[in-house]
């Protein structure tokens, strides 16, 4: 008689119904969430969630999905305030990911200004 070994574990090709692949996509793609974290916590590869979102851009199903759609820029508004005053804080303050912060100084030149915005896309 032959030896038989069995080996238990998770099996290595699940099948991800499209309602857990979007939960994972919005737990990992949420402000301030770590991908490789995500990913640990529902064992699957980082590799295979870029995929998904990938895939889900290219159906164009971020319409159905607001909370995963691209990054955008907001509407600027310049007030005409008359006389400029010296300020000693940053003039603009963009904020982002893991607590960063850049901040735009009003001594700051445009070029510099705008060198230092056109960096964030």
């Amino acid at each position: 008689m032959g030896q038989v070994t069995v080996m238990s574990g998770p099996e290595r090709r699940r099948r991800w119904s499209h309602d857990e692949r979007l939960e994972i996509l919005r737990d990992a793609f949420s402000p301030g969430a770590c991908v490789a974290e995500v990913a640990r916590r529902y064992d699957v590869s980082t590799a295979l969630i870029y995929i998904w979102r990938r895939k889900l851009r290219e159906a164009g199903v971020e319409r159905a999905a607001p909370e995963l759609a691209s990054p955008g820029f907001a509407e600027a508004v310049i007030q005409d305030g008359g006389a400029v005053t010296p300020t000693l804080g940053p003039v603009i303050v963009v904020d982002l990911a893991r607590d960063r912060r850049v901040s735009i100084f009003a001594s700051a030149s445009p070029a510099l200004a705008a060198a230092a915005l056109k960096a964030l896309r």
